[in-house]
C-alpha cells in the first residue's frame, strides 16, 4: 500500500514535470542595456570654467560641482579661499537638482510654500539651498551643476545657470518644456 501511494505520487510528479514549457520571448540586448545621455568630463570642465568666469564677474570665488546623469561626481573644484563646507554644499546642490529635476532655488521656494513639502529638508542627501540646476541636452537631463559661496541665493543660482554651453545644445534651461 505504501509503495502504491509512493508510486502514484512519483508518477504524477513525473507527468507534471514532462509538461511542455512555453518558449520564452526572444530578448535583445536592448531589453537589458539602456543608453543614457550623460555629461562628459570635457563638458564638465567647460561648464565649471563658465561658472567660474561668471562668479569672477560678480567678484565672487566659489565652489563648483558637476554631476552626471546618475548623480556621480564628474568634477568638483573650488577657489583656494573658499571654505570646505562650500565644496560639500555645491556637491549636494548639484545632486539635489539632479535628483528632483528642479533648480534648487525653485525647489526651496516650492517647498516653503507648501506644508506637505517642507519635510524635503529632512532627507539627508538633499540640500534645499539655491545654486543647483539641472543640465539638459535635447530635453533630457544629462547632469547637474551646483555652486556655493556666491554670497547670496540669487548669485549662486545665476552662476550655476551660467554654466550652459548653448552652442552645442547643453543648457541649464529646458527649452522643450516651455
Amino acid at each position: 500500500m505504501k509503495y502504491s501511494i509512493l508510486l502514484l505520487l512519483l508518477s504524477s510528479t513525473m507527468y507534471f514535470g514532462q509538461q511542455k514549457v512555453d518558449k520564452l520571448k526572444p530578448l535583445s540586448s536592448r531589453d537589458y542595456v539602456k543608453s543614457i545621455p550623460t555629461l562628459s568630463l570635457n563638458a564638465a570642465i567647460e561648464m565649471a570654467e563658465r561658472a567660474r568666469t561668471s562668479a569672477s564677474k560678480l567678484g565672487k570665488k566659489v565652489a563648483i560641482a558637476v554631476v552626471d546623469a546618475s548623480g556621480n561626481n564628474v568634477l568638483i573644484m573650488k577657489d583656494e579661499t573658499v571654505g570646505p563646507h562650500n565644496t560639500e554644499a555645491a556637491r549636494k546642490k548639484a545632486f539635489t537638482s539632479l535628483s528632483t529635476k528642479t533648480a534648487t532655488l525653485q525647489l526651496l521656494r516650492n517647498a516653503d510654500s507648501k506644508a506637505d513639502t517642507r519635510n524635503l529638508n529632512t532627507i539627508p542627501e538633499l540640500l534645499l539651498l539655491s545654486g543647483g540646476t539641472p543640465v539638459y541636452f535635447e530635453g533630457e537631463i544629462i547632469g547637474s551643476v551646483g555652486v556655493a559661496g556666491g554670497g547670496s541665493p540669487e548669485n549662486d543660482d545665476a552662476i550655476a545657470k551660467s554654466a550652459s554651453i548653448p552652442e552645442v545644445g547643453i543648457t541649464t534651461d529646458n527649452q522643450l518644456t516651455k
